[in-house]
């Protein structure tokens, strides 16, 4: 029995409004990485579905920055910890951590030996340090600021300056190593939110919330004039980047648009209108050889084009936040290419979700509706509705256009999106249900560790009072695609099949989670069956063979699986709380 991960569509950057979001790219203009929760995310620039993440980080990371030897990268975290690790490896082994202050790291960068490291952020009794990689030593004081430091960079060519910027409205200028403050500069008059070096070293330029962009001269860090005059954007500016000849530079504005600038004129060559709405606001860019990328609210990342700035050549759309359910829509050609739907959907937690014969998408939420959405119109509208009376937690479906809900103390049968039938007053609490695929059967398994059957007729549920135990408070429940077998999953690590034609005889037990199992799905053969748990493991279980098994450790490393589907019989689908989806090829 064995596995391989075969792809990893990776979540979008985390995004926070008013908060500028740094890009990392590597020397060679490859790849570009972000962070997301936990994770470092690193995509391949060409074909950014080739991603891969690292989630070694115990708090939430902030920055990512290469090495400009291209073999490590920094990142750094809320909790002032710096990790250096290595890119080269599949397993990306920690070098070295340090933590160089008490708090929240904002920006990172490194000199251009790779030898010495710069980190500024939100310090308790100091705002930045500048450390050699190898000992973690201090080789100068970043001082001068009173406040918040957001942006650091170093001149990538010798004599070596160091800039930082700051929520107290002033650039700082250093010469070393070892680094020491020469002045500061007060050409803002609002946060300085970055400040970066041109490739060459020539010049380097400040960008604040006040919509200005300065530009300095690069080893003496004399003021050489402003972008655009008294402005360069209504709106803060959050980022800058500049091209790799040092002659441009983009500039990302909460304005929603991002603008390329010829620096010897101090003139925007082009404006990109990103768009309308609050999301549209551009909070990070970067320019790697000829990609020019920003960063939306949404996080949407839009790859710009020069030649039409009013229409992005491309943009990667995705989660931002922890998955909680999936699955899986037979369609022909799957590419991992995404897109959201349509119009407006839930108002809060999308809980559960399964596609019925009908081809909708049928999905129940914390704003206590579920809804009905087809999957060829990709588009939400109100007339799919249906408002329950508390908060839906799981649903299933069944041909004949029924769904059930299990919703707090209650359990309600639609037929054709209506409400037909409830069952509440009932003397347990359900957490999961399950309808037969010949809709002939409800199966709802309780927090007191049961499985109650009732009997669909008509339009109606019957108690026949028969219920199965399993062996806990039930989490998940699903038939198989024939309806031969029910698998129920609980909170004390097992998975119990139950035959359907014995009487709902216990098939068997399934024993190996170390956690509360959480999720289960059937493959289409009916044979295996999947589960995953807060263990973060997930198992591909042998119906007629316990022993059978092929064990995913670490599916989604620190991070609780919280769904599973199967597209094939030998292609699991996984998701979870760390925002990613991952597609693992099965071998039995």
């Amino acid at each position: 029995l064995m596995y391989q991960l075969k792809h990893v569509f990776a979540s979008l950057p985390q995004m926070e409004r008013g908060v500028a979001k740094v890009l990392g790219g590597d020397p060679k203009g490859n790849n570009f990485l972000y962070t997301n929760g936990k994770s470092v995310i690193i995509r391949n620039m060409d074909n950014p579905a080739i991603a891969d993440i690292y989630t070694e980080h115990p708090h939430q990371v902030t920055v990512a920055k290469y090495a400009p030897s291209g073999f490590y990268i920094a990142s750094g975290d809320v909790s002032g910890k710096i990790r250096i690790w290595d890119t080269t490896q599949k397993e990306h082994l920690l070098k070295y951590e340090y933590q160089p202050f008490g708090g929240k790291i904002k920006d990172i960068a490194w000199t251009e030996d790779s030898k010495r490291i710069a980190c500024v952020g939100e310090g308790r009794e100091k705002f930045g340090a500048v450390f050699l990689w190898d000992t973690g030593s201090s080789v100068g004081e970043i001082s001068g600021h009173s406040k918040i430091i957001n942006s650091v960079d170093i001149k990538q060519t010798r004599p070596y300056r160091l800039i930082t910027g700051s929520d107290d409205n002033c650039g700082a200028f250093f010469e070393g190593p070892p680094f020491k403050f020469k002045f500061s500069s007060t050409d803002h008059s609002r946060f300085v939110n970055c400040v970066r070096f041109s490739p060459d070293g020539n010049r380097f330029c400040t960008a604040g919330a006040d919509g200005q962009i300065f530009l300095y001269d690069g080893k003496t860090g004399e003021k050489l004039g402003a972008l655009g005059g008294a402005k360069a954007h209504e709106g803060g500016v959050y980022a800058v980047s500049w091209s790799p000849d040092s002659s441009q530079l983009i500039s990302a504005s909460g304005d929603k648009t991002v603008k390329l600038w010829d620096v010897g004129t101090s003139m925007a060559l082009t404006t990109f209108n990103m768009g309308a709405d609050v999301m549209d606001q551009q909070l990070g860019c970067l320019w790697q050889k000829d990609h020019l990328l920003s960063i939306s609210l949404s996080g949407y990342i839009n790859y710009l084009d020069k030649s039409n700035p009013d229409r992005p050549l491309r943009t990667i759309k995705g989660h931002s936040k922890s998955i909680q359910s999936l699955t899986v829509h037979k369609n022909k050609g799957r590419t991992g290419e995404n897109n959201c739907f349509s119009g407006k959907g839930h108002s809060n937690l999308v809980t559960k979700m399964v596609v019925d014969e009908a081809d909708q998408l049928v999905t129940c939420s914390m704003d206590d509706t579920v809804r009905f959405t087809s999957v060829t119109k990709k588009e939400y509208s109100a007339s799919n509705l249906v408002k329950m009376d508390v908060q839906p937690k799981h649903v299933s479906v069944a041909t004949g256009g029924l769904t059930l809900a299990v919703c707090i103390g209650q359990v309600v049968l639609l037929k054709d999106q209506k409400k037909v039938f409830m069952l509440d007053s009932l003397d347990y609490e359900p957490e999961a249900g399950a309808i037969h695929p010949g809709g002939s059967t409800a199966a709802v398994g309780g927090a007191d560790g049961k499985v109650h059957l009732y009997s669909v007729q008509g339009n109606t549920l019957k108690d026949e009072g028969k219920s199965m135990e399993a062996k806990g408070p039930v989490t998940d429940m699903a038939y198989s695609k024939d309806g031969a077998y029910l698998a129920v999953t609980d909170e004390k690590k097992v998975v119990t099949v139950f035959t359907v034609a014995d009487d709902y005889a216990v098939k068997n037990d399934f024993y190996g989670h170390h956690a509360k199992v959480v999720t289960l799905a059937w493959s289409p053969d009916n044979e295996h069956f999947a589960s995953g748990g807060m263990d973060m493991i997930v198992y591909v279980w042998t119906v007629n063979d316990a022993d059978k098994r092929l064990k995913i450790p670490d599916a989604h490393r620190l991070h609780h699986v919280s769904g599973l589907a199967w597209i094939d019989e030998h292609t699991l689908v996984t998701t979870s709380h760390d925002a990613s989806i991952k597609q693992w090829t099965l071998k039995f």
